[in-house]
């Protein structure tokens, strides 16, 4: 039976969602999935099925709490040119 890198996953998670977000958040998330895969089939080791869900679950998190960061960020830079243009049209010359 092949090891489901159970501590692997965990600590992938932990680093996601203590400041290094998608690198390490989203690796966690595809590995934990592949595992719980295997787990279920019986090829992986079942010792370390909550591991892999906490690490899977903290990739998860940290993925979409890092996609919303960046699209309110986006937001943010593109309402202020928005309104640097819009200013820049209107001033008197």
């Amino acid at each position: 039976m092949k090891s489901s890198n159970g501590v692997l996953i965990l600590i992938l998670g932990i680093l996601g969602f203590v400041g290094f977000g998608c690198l390490t958040g989203l690796p966690a998330w595809i590995l934990g999935r592949n595992s719980m895969k295997d787990i279920e089939a019986g090829v992986a080791d079942p010792s370390e099925k909550s591991l892999v869900q906490v690490g899977m679950i903290l990739g998860m998190v940290t993925t979409i709490i890092t996609v919303l960061i960046a699209c309110v960020w986006f937001a943010v830079v593109v309402g202020l040119f928005g309104l640097a243009a819009a200013g820049a049209a209107t001033s008197p010359r």
